[in-house]
């Protein structure tokens, strides 16, 4: 019999997980919990406020591949992580979080009038995997196991685990077996069965035009390696989600980044069979219809999670296993029948498309030729390309400021793009940077975003500052909502706003804001600031921001026009509409 808090349980089953950090603000609420995190080789990251806390949990897992951790104490706490699971749930990210609730007796239910409670589970079950509350010291055991094996099933999203405060401070003399994650939940992940790799092979095989499609199940799964083979064993296109971009180094000529629409909609087309890996072509995919896709191609299909094989597009050869697993299996299979591809009719077709891609980028690139003050909004990813490392991870948070770095930064390093294409959410990415740096301390963090979205959670400077994460937060400031005022001003007056590109603040609706100093409120924190607004001084200054050490922030004042008007609005206007195929 050994004496433990039911905080203290917790924590040492996490560690036999291997989690190394868990990032949540401090309350009395769960003293057991995070005051015995250190004992068992912990980290404990507190930023300055519980939304961020999410956001740093499912970067670190999304970077690392591993379980993100955070926590909430009850009624406030949980209230402002609400909107963080909502985004990492979206996108997909594999985080647990831990909360704190009153003590048992006053709520679950409530018995009226009990202070900071809500109910805490029923909400949260709405938008996470799996929400349930520990209703005594000795379920804690059995009710983690089951959170963690639900974080391990099917698509990575949140789980949500509630332990009331009672439980988690109060010590109680035990007897607990701990046992090893293999031992409740599944460690080996499942592969095809040697009847749909025949399926899916022969069918590759004998394309006239195969295409892989990959989603954002390749980052989860961490397999990069193993498409690259793939690809290039087929000599095969390859096309992703937008939370996919980068999964295959860009300079590969086999890869087509989502920003050549164009070819890709070609390549879609062209093609007679895709295979789609952790995928669900949705919204951002067109869901897989024509005109964007051909809809007599046949699909195969490979997914960890059954409830997408299928569902918005109909697959031939549908796979329930892990992608990293499915591919190092196909890639043998492959090997065996290597000397059946016949790739020189592909390759024609290949290199048309290509073409198209290269075209279409010479075109994008003339716009690096335009120097102007304020600056030209196309030289800040450029620029950031040139002088961060390339394993540096690159945090994209805005509206039009993620259009242009997605245009201008090429991803060389498989997953090392942070941002949230599935919720699109502002503020997110400064929780994502934070989240991304503890990941790795020893690579600056690279965060381009717009003067809106750090308008959301700048006080995660000081997070930063003090707990030692290098992110340089590249601010580009046009002082306006600039995508909202661009749909705004063709909905008021059109004709004006293509003669004139912009309307003045009188003629939109609130869509002009004041003045942030951004540099100097990193300077008042601690951090490194610098000022730019023109291409010529960035450079320098990243460098200088880049040898400070620590958390810099460069406020870039852009061009508002030319920053609103970003490359590829048409194709992000058309995709909110209904395919006209089947």
């Amino acid at each position: 019999m050994i004496e433990m808090s039911g905080g203290e349980v917790v924590a040492k089953m996490l560690s036999m997980e291997q989690v190394e950090n868990v990032f949540g603000i401090i309350d009395g609420t769960y003293f057991g919990f995070y005051s015995i995190l250190q004992k068992y080789g912990i980290e404990l990251i507190t930023p300055r406020h519980e939304t961020t806390a999410a956001h740093m949990a499912g970067a670190y897992a999304r970077v690392t591949g591993k379980l993100g951790v955070c926590m909430a104490s009850n009624g406030p706490g949980v209230a402002n992580i609400l909107p963080g699971l909502v985004v990492e749930e979206g996108e997909g990210h594999r985080v647990l979080v831990i909360t704190s609730s009153r003590r048992t007796g006053i709520m679950y239910p409530d018995r009226g009038g009990t202070y900071q409670c809500f109910d805490q589970v029923g909400v949260i079950s709405n938008i996470a995997k799996w929400s349930q509350a520990v209703p005594s010291f000795d379920r804690i055991p059995e009710m983690l196991r089951t959170a963690l094996r639900k974080c391990y099933e099917g698509r990575p999203g949140v789980v949500h685990i509630d332990i009331p405060e009672n439980i988690l401070n109060s010590k109680e003399k035990c007897n607990i077996s701990f046992w090893q994650p293999h031992q409740y939940r599944v460690t080996e992940l499942p592969g095809a069965s040697e009847n749909q790799l025949n399926q899916a092979v022969d069918l590759l095989i004998n394309a006239e035009f195969p295409l892989i499609h990959a989603g954002s199940g390749i980052v989860h799964a961490q397999a990069y390696e193993e498409l690259a083979l793939v690809a290039e064993q087929l000599q095969s296109l390859v096309t992703t989600s937008w939370a996919a971009r980068g999964v295959i180094p860009e300079s590969n000529p086999l890869t087509l980044p989502m920003i050549h629409i164009q070819a890709n909609n070609k390549a879609r087309n062209e093609a007679d069979v895709v295979l789609t890996l952790g995928s669900r072509i949705g919204e951002t995919d067109w869901w897989g219809k024509a005109p964007y896709w051909n809809g007599n191609q046949k699909m195969i299909q490979v997914d960890i999670d059954q409830s997408t094989l299928g569902a918005n597009k109909p697959a031939d050869v549908a796979i329930q296993a892990d992608v990293k697993t499915f591919l190092t299996q196909l890639y043998q299979k492959l090997q065996e029948r290597k000397h059946e591809i016949s790739v020189e009719n592909r390759r024609a077709k290949m290199n048309k498309i290509i073409a198209e891609k290269e075209k279409n980028r010479a075109k994008l690139d003339k716009k690096l030729e335009e120097y102007t003050v304020p600056m030209n909004p196309v030289h800040v990813p450029s620029i950031c390309q040139e002088v961060f490392p390339q394993d540096s991870i690159k945090v994209l948070d805005g509206g039009n400021t993620v259009i242009w770095a997605n245009f201008y930064y090429q991803l060389e390093k498989p997953g090392s793009v942070l941002s949230t294409y599935k919720f699109g959410m502002l503020g997110a990415g400064i929780g994502q940077a934070l989240g991304a740096a503890a990941a790795n301390r020893d690579l600056p963090v690279c965060c381009i975003i717009g003067d809106g979205a750090m308008g959301f959670h700048p006080q995660e400077i000081e997070t930063a500052i003090r707990s030692d994460l290098q992110v340089i937060f590249i601010v580009m400031c046009d002082r306006q909502w600039g995508m909202v005022k661009m749909n705004q001003q063709f909905a008021l007056k059109p004709i004006k706003t293509v003669i004139k590109k912009s309307l003045s603040p009188e003629e939109t609706i609130n869509a002009d804001l004041g003045e942030i100093e951004f540099h100097k409120l990193a300077e008042s924190m601690g951090g490194h600031g610098e000022y730019v607004n023109d291409a010529n001084e960035l450079k320098p200054a990243l460098h200088r921001a880049l040898d400070s050490g620590k958390c810099a922030v460069i406020h870039v004042d852009v061009d508002p026009v030319k920053h609103m008007w970003a490359p590829g609005l048409k194709y992000f206007k058309d995709m909110h509409l209904e395919p006209k195929g089947k």
